[in-house]
């Protein structure tokens, strides 16, 4: 039981909710005593009912945080780099494989997409490159 870590994080939709891990009582069952609730957007730390967090609670739900905010962004650029494969692949499939039908069923839907999407990439390069040359 020894390896069990200090605190638990039950994940959920902008944060975690955090636990104690306690396995020092008279049972030696894993008990979870419910410490905080996080928000990873705003970094809110809200304790849950009359607990008050101590130093190292506060150290630990915020080293969370900063790991999670990582883990979460380093996931956003994996499904971009994901999407960018589907692109290919849609675009194989449009050339080899698809047929008319098909092709009636997503054309318009896939260029509303890939014009909408354009449009915001090429403004947000116009704005790196202006204040790039402010600089």
């Amino acid at each position: 039981m020894s390896d069990l870590p200090d605190y638990y994080f039950r994940i959920r939709e902008n944060g975690a909710v955090v636990f104690r891990v306690d396995t020092e009582n008279r049972q030696r069952r894993i008990e979870l005593l419910e410490l905080a609730t996080v928000n990873v957007k705003n970094g809110n730390i809200k304790p849950h009912g009359d607990v008050t967090l101590t130093p190292e609670d506060l150290t630990a739900i915020r080293a969370w945080i900063a790991d999670r905010t990582a883990l979460l962004a380093a996931r956003d650029i994996d499904d971009i780099h994901r999407a960018v494969d589907y692109l290919n692949t849609t675009t194989q499939w449009v050339q080899t494989r698809a047929s008319d039908d098909q092709l009636d069923l997503v054309t318009d839907a896939l260029l509303l997409a890939m014009h909408d999407l354009r449009t915001v990439l090429v403004r947000r390069k116009a704005d790196r490159l202006a204040k790039d040359a402010e600089t």
